[in-house]
């Protein structure tokens, strides 16, 4: 063969192989459809951590399918109140919401069990429970009779037990305590003589400086600070014992994750897991900084004593036996998480408390950073 009849069907060929793979696209875009969903948040824009993981599932799911499974984020009230985000899910309002499942407690109890229930794990222990031990798998067994598939969504880390007008020094400081807390938690606390306040956000600053409420529990540090309490209630208690690792997750409609192709699904899962952990991640760089402002601006932090403590943990378990005994699904998930506790407590006694023991001891003494 000559050269020039080498070349004209070297050339002839390359440009069928180059054919043959543009002609490809096809079957390749059939098999990454374009989605559009809408989810509703359950929080608003200012707490951006927050809120925040909505927008990144939906940048990660765009970028990693080169725009072709788009989820427009839309925060509480946009489309429905952010208490009714699931129920959005669940009736086809939105494909898609992002929410914590206490917020559902009055619809069943079990929804509880994916967001967090008192005295159970810390978040680090809920990752473990979740991803290792059956957590995910047990959550959605129990959302079947809701149409719903949820993956957790984030997390913020132990929350601070909230802001008081006065100092809480026993448990007879807390009768007729009307404090702004819901859910389970206040059915938990209403045991303690706590009076249960279901108020709004954006109520909570005016009704603690009118004195309509004695106390509020927030988030953190970081979400708290935006808000201003210590003007009037300066007292800022630890630990919120009611949420040791509250999981934030996101809902999906299950007729809507049924028609996704199975990449797709593998990818939401994926981008859900990686914002799960990146809202930890900003809530722990964030939350120290803001502590020093707030105690810079006038907050008092104090402990809740053990005495406060053992009598809530036993009125929380309490509140789980009058549960369990008439709600199975909230039982199932509540024993599976006790088999992990009681492990996982076990361990952390060791090399974990014994080095965290350790730096703290190192902090208070100035060693961590002399020249700070």
């Amino acid at each position: 063969m000559d050269r020039r009849s080498f070349l004209t069907r070297a050339s002839v060929g390359g440009a069928a192989a180059a054919a043959g793979s543009v002609l490809a696209a096809p079957a390749i875009a059939q098999e990454s459809p374009q989605i559009n969903w809408r989810l509703a948040s359950s929080f608003p824009k200012s707490l951006d951590t927050i809120y925040g993981g909505a927008e990144e599932l939906s940048t990660r799911l765009s970028e990693a399918t080169d725009g072709r499974f788009q989820i427009q984020v839309f925060s509480a009230g946009e489309i429905v109140p952010g208490l009714d985000a699931i129920n959005a899910t669940t009736d086809g309002t939105v494909e898609c919401s992002h929410s914590v499942g206490y917020y559902n407690w009055g619809k069943d109890p079990a929804f509880a069990c994916g967001a967090d229930l008192p005295f159970t794990f810390s978040a680090r222990a809920k990752n473990a429970y979740n991803y290792q031990g059956g957590g995910i798998e047990n959550y959605n067994t129990f959302l079947e009779k809701y149409d719903l598939v949820s993956y957790p969504g984030g997390n913020t880390g132990v929350q601070m037990g909230g802001w008081y007008r006065k100092e809480i020094a026993s448990l007879a400081d807390l009768q007729g305590l009307k404090m702004r807390i819901s859910g389970l938690a206040g059915r938990v606390v209403e045991k303690l003589g706590v009076v249960p306040q279901q108020i709004a956000g954006g109520d909570i600053y005016p009704s603690l400086e009118r004195g309509t409420i004695d106390a509020a529990e927030w988030v953190g540090p970081y979400d708290d600070s935006k808000l201003g309490f210590q003007k009037v209630a300066p007292y800022y208690y630890y630990p919120g014992f009611w949420e040791g690792g509250p999981t934030v997750s996101f809902f999906v409609n299950r007729g809507q994750w049924d028609n996704l192709p199975e990449n797709y699904k593998s990818l939401f899962r994926t981008a859900a897991q990686a914002t799960d952990q990146n809202m930890l991640a900003k809530y722990d760089y964030l939350n120290p900084a803001a502590l020093k402002e707030l105690v810079g601006s006038g907050a008092q932090l104090r402990s809740f004593n053990e005495e406060i403590l053992t009598a809530a943990f036993a009125a929380a378990n309490e509140v789980y036996a009058e549960i369990s005994a008439e709600n199975e699904s909230f039982k199932t998930q509540y024993e599976a998480m006790r088999q992990f506790r009681d492990d996982w407590y076990l361990y952390q006694q060791t090399a974990e408390y014994t080095f965290d023991t350790f730096m703290m001891i190192q902090q208070r003494n100035g060693a961590l950073n002399p020249a700070g």
